[in-house]
C-alpha cells in the first residue's frame, strides 16, 4: 500500500475517517506535524512544538525533509496532514514539492464536507480556537485543496479520492476511503 496522504479543512473529520478506515489492517497512522515536532526535539531544535514557528525558514524546510524521508521509510503510512494552509496572505502548499517528491505517495485522500456542515462543526468545536470563516470561504478552501491534491498527484503518480463526511454517515464515508488502503 505505502503511504497514504489523508487532508481535509480544519473541521471535515478527516482524522475521524482515517482512523476508523484503518481500523484492523496492519498500518502506522501518524501526523506530519507531530513527527516534525519530534524529530526537532531529537536535534534539540526546540523544546515544544510553540517553538516550531521561531524557527528559521531554512531549518524548517531541512525539517520538512527529515520528516518526509522519516516517514516515507515506515511503509504502509497514513499521513495526516493539511493539502492547504490559510494565511492572511493567501493559502501555502502543505506539501511542499521537496516534501511530496520525498512521501512519493500512493494515494492522496481528500476529506470534504459540506460548507454548513463544517461551519456547524467547527461553531460546536469550544476545544479548538479557529478562525472564523464564512460557508463561502470554506468551500473555496475545499476547492483549492481538490486543485492542489491534483497537483501533488501530478508530481508523484498519486491517485486523488474524493470522500464525503456528511453529519450522522461516518460509516459511508469509511467506506469510500476503505478502498485506498487496500
Amino acid at each position: 500500500m505505502g503511504v497514504v496522504v489523508v487532508t481535509g479543512i480544519p473541521g471535515v473529520g478527516k482524522t475521524t475517517v482515517m482512523k476508523k478506515a484503518a481500523e484492523g489492517i496492519d498500518i502506522q497512522f501518524v501526523t506530519f506535524g507531530t513527527v516534525m515536532v519530534d524529530i526537532a526535539k531529537e536535534m534539540g531544535l526546540v523544546n515544544d512544538r510553540d517553538e516550531m514557528r521561531k524557527l528559521s525558514l531554512d531549518q524548517q524546510k531541512k525539517l520538512q525533509i527529515k520528516t518526509a524521508e522519516r516517514i516515507a521509510g515506515m511503509k504502509n503510512v497514513i499521513v495526516d496532514t493539511h493539502c492547504t494552509i490559510k494565511t492572511p496572505k493567501g493559502y501555502l502548499p502543505g506539501l511542499p514539492e521537496w516534501v511530496i517528491k520525498k512521501l512519493n505517495p500512493t494515494a492522496i485522500v481528500v476529506v470534504e464536507a459540506d460548507s454548513e456542515e463544517i461551519y456547524n462543526r467547527r461553531a460546536k468545536d469550544d476545544t479548538r480556537n479557529r478562525d472564523p470563516d464564512s460557508k463561502e470561504k470554506i468551500d473555496e478552501h475545499q476547492q483549492i485543496n481538490r486543485a492542489v491534491a491534483m497537483a501533488y498527484a501530478a508530481l508523484t503518480g498519486a491517485t486523488v479520492k474524493i470522500v464525503f463526511n456528511h453529519d450522522d454517515d461516518i460509516d459511508g464515508a469509511v467506506k469510500e476511503a476503505a478502498p485506498v488502503l487496500e
